[in-house]
């Protein structure tokens, strides 16, 4: 939200106070405390009608500080909270003669001046990452008389900002005015599914601001040298958080908001879709599967979407029996070839559903003031929506998806989550306009944990479309309905960035898009981005999304990535043990492997898959793709073809191929298999080298094995732990070697 006119004005009927004067300084084992006047004191009468700001820095956790600026304190907190993780700190907090106090919190430090103008700088490895100066924090009134706190921060020379979502515009935030507002506004607008209040600057920190309602940034727009950001109400709490590196600065941003879950296996693989409105009844499906079977195309997961039930009745948890008699039946034979199942659902509980007065009887939907259920038109008749705050209306609501797992389901496509009314009463008594973002949480949490409980830790998989802050923890998450053409393929891989630079492992998107039918120049370069990300689906509207539907070459192609990627599940997996553990995405924008590289900074039109590959989508029928290269000698896994960085390249490519560049320096493993993604990874598994460095020595882990690679001079050796399976080694445009079963060391000869 702006509220300035220019530089010198605020906006009519805008009044803003500023902290000016430092009125005293409270030191505490684990807390600053800092009061500060809105005026000069000059004089003891200064101190009459004049407001007051407090802020106090506090600590979570080392290399993150937290800011609470406050201006009245008697009003209640209706909640919700987002989790905020506390893992102690090695706090130091100081005050000197010489006009400053310090807060450290491990490497992180806030030195506030406690003289003249209000001024805090942010300091890290000997630098200020960002400062909050003289005007930058303001309690203010809008012309309405509505209370808000904002903070400004600042904007280095060559800073760059990122995240804040699953934004599809600009992937550098800079210039821009955001809203954290969850809305079902599809990929081609401002408004996102996702909506996150946190950025991430490659000048080597972030800012979570823990607010799970409606907050606004503006970075660079409302003063171009500063990042803003306001919430509603007499307080703000934010926390800014050191890297060094952006990686640096996600992994501690994940373990204060949580770590993405671990995914099964199985979900790396295909998934295939009836989409939504086309008709389809068991003999489509089945004639799906068969003929992706037919053609020797490797299929995961098979996803029935939304008209599993009867029209009007969602959601009801039924199928519908005109077209799915013996949905037992059905499921068993399709288990029976191999697949797992997925079902969509959605929290919203229609007037024809049976589950409609149930819900009513038993307290379990959302209720306006008077007590009346909440009910709408909009998208379902007469719609109610489930209220996730009671956990009794938790349990009910999950009992139902519990009788489908029962019958063979494996995985919920929670759809929706983002129209939630703010005209309404919580059964907790939460407050409607942070609740308006905030369920979506409550919504993903409730299923993914009945997945835990019923198939495992590791086994539970969502495909989501809406989040906010700490949804990562309930994966996987896909960019929502997106058009069929290549500009909206180019929005939606810039969604996808911003997710992964907002803490989110692991993101998907509907191969071909999902409003209209793609053109078949389309859906085969969709393909080949589909299956370079981390989970990858065939989805669409209103047509169906089966190769054979566009033509051959798309079924060949279709193949070719999808055994690709099966292939590189060795190396995929892993990079899911790194989002799970650490934080670090598995789809990863350049800035955060290349920070120090400033032709890096603003690429929005290709990504690291992991640290080791480069993938470039091709987003043009000719074939035509430029391509940012960093530094170094890097080699086509397609074609074996080097070029070396940093620079722009220009190719182009059939639709079978696209840029897939190593990066120099790289041990890639190879899977032994292409016809599934769950299989093991270290049995047969070839480490592929590529222009390793003299003297590097890495620990590739390979599913439960590990391989530990060094060279040194014209000789690599490679020793295997945790495995007495075969295993290969490749030395790429060089000598390859195989250890048979029980051996544990290969050692070859290396050229340059």
């Amino acid at each position: 939200m702006k509220f300035t006119d220019g530089y010198w004005l605020q906006l009519p009927g805008v009044t803003v106070l500023h902290p000016r004067d430092v009125a005293d300084v409270e030191l505490h084992d684990d807390s600053l405390v800092v009061h500060s006047a809105t005026a000069p004191l000059t004089k003891r009468g200064d101190t009459l009608n004049r407001p007051l700001v407090t802020v106090t820095f506090t600590s979570p956790m080392d290399g993150v500080i937290g800011v609470r600026i406050e201006h009245h304190t008697g009003g209640v907190d209706r909640g919700p909270h987002f989790d905020v993780a506390s893992a102690g700190a090695d706090v130091k907090v100081t005050s000197s003669d010489d006009g400053l106090a310090t807060f450290s919190a491990g490497d992180l430090t806030a030195r506030v001046s406690t003289r003249g103008a209000w001024a805090v700088d942010f300091v890290a490895d000997g630098r200020v990452l960002t400062s909050s100066s003289a005007r930058s924090i303001g309690v203010v009134r809008d012309a309405a008389g509505e209370p808000f706190v904002h903070e400004q921060l600042s904007l280095g020379v060559r800073e760059h900002v990122y995240g804040l979502g699953e934004r599809f515009g600009a992937f550098v935030k800079n210039g821009q005015s955001v809203d954290i507002w969850n809305a079902d506004g599809g990929t081609s607008s401002e408004q996102a599914y996702k909506n996150v209040p946190f950025f991430l600057s490659d000048r080597g920190y972030g800012v979570f601001v823990d607010h799970p309602g409606h907050v606004s940034f503006e970075v660079g727009s409302e003063a171009v040298s500063r990042t803003q950001f306001s919430v509603p109400g007499e307080s703000l709490q934010y926390y800014v958080i050191h890297g060094p590196t952006p990686k640096d600065v996600l992994r501690r941003y994940t373990a204060l908001t949580g770590r993405p879950a671990r995914v099964p296996a199985w979900s790396y693989g295909l998934w295939l879709s009836t989409s939504f409105t086309t008709s389809y009844d068991e003999g489509t499906v089945t004639s799906f599967v068969d003929g992706m079977a037919e053609r020797d195309l490797p299929l995961s997961v098979f996803h029935f979407d939304c008209f599993w039930m009867r029209a009007f009745h969602w959601s009801d948890f039924r199928w519908d029996p005109a077209t799915f008699p013996d949905p037992e039946g059905m499921l068993a034979r399709l288990r029976a070839k191999g697949l797992k199942i997925c079902v969509w659902i959605n929290p919203y509980i229609a007037q024809r559903s049976a589950l409609f007065e149930e819900g009513r009887a038993g307290g379990f939907l959302v209720t306006r003031a008077d007590g009346s259920v909440w009910q709408t038109d909009q998208w379902q008749a007469g719609m109610a929506l489930v209220d996730f705050t009671n956990p009794s209306a938790v349990d009910w609501f999950n009992a139902h998806l519990r009788r489908l797992l029962g019958q063979g389901v494996d995985a919920f496509k929670t759809d929706f989550g983002e129209r939630i009314p703010t005209d309404v009463v919580w059964h907790d008594g939460s407050d409607p306009q942070r609740m308006h973002n905030y369920y979506t949480h409550l919504y993903n949490k409730a299923v993914f944990d009945l997945l835990v409980a019923e198939r495992g830790e590791g086994e539970a998989v969502l495909f989501a479309r809406s989040a906010t802050a700490g949804g990562q923890q309930f994966p996987v998450h896909w960019g929502g309905d997106c058009e069929s053409t290549f500009v909206s393929m180019a929005e939606s891989l810039r969604g996808g960035l911003s997710l992964a630079a907002s803490g989110f492992g692991y993101w998907s998107h509907d191969i071909g898009g999902f409003e209209g039918t793609p053109d078949p120049a389309v859906f085969k370069r969709w393909l080949a981005f589909g299956m370079l990300s981390s989970h990858s689906r065939l989805h669409g509207s209103d047509s169906y999304r089966v190769p054979w539907a566009f033509d051959e070459e798309a079924v060949a192609i279709t193949r070719s990535f999808t055994e690709l990627k099966l292939s590189l599940m060795p190396y995929l997996g892993r990079l899911g043990d790194d989002a799970h553990e650490q934080g670090v995405p598995v789809m990863r924008p350049m800035v955060l492997e290349f920070p120090d590289d400033p032709g890096a900074a603003t690429v929005d039109t290709q990504y690291m898959l992991g640290e080791n590959l480069l993938v470039a989508p091709v987003f043009s029928a000719a074939g035509d793709v430029d391509v940012y290269v960093p530094e170094g000698t890097w080699t086509s896994l397609l074609t074996g073809d080097v070029v070396t960085g940093p620079r722009w390249v220009h190719e182009r490519h059939g639709f079978d191929s696209l840029p897939v560049y190593v990066r120099p320096d790289s041990v890639l493993p190879v899977g032994a298999r292409t016809d599934r993604p769950d299989y093991d990874w270290a049995d047969g598994v070839t480490l592929r080298l590529f222009r390793l460095a003299d003297g590097h020595r890495s620990v590739v882990r390979v599913g439960e094995a590990s391989f530990v690679v060094s060279r040194a001079g014209d000789e690599v050796r490679v020793e295997a732990r945790g495995t007495d399976a075969e295993w290969g080694v490749e030395v790429v445009g060089g000598a390859t070697g195989r250890a048979a079963a029980g051996d544990h060391t290969l050692t070859l000869a290396i050229a340059g």
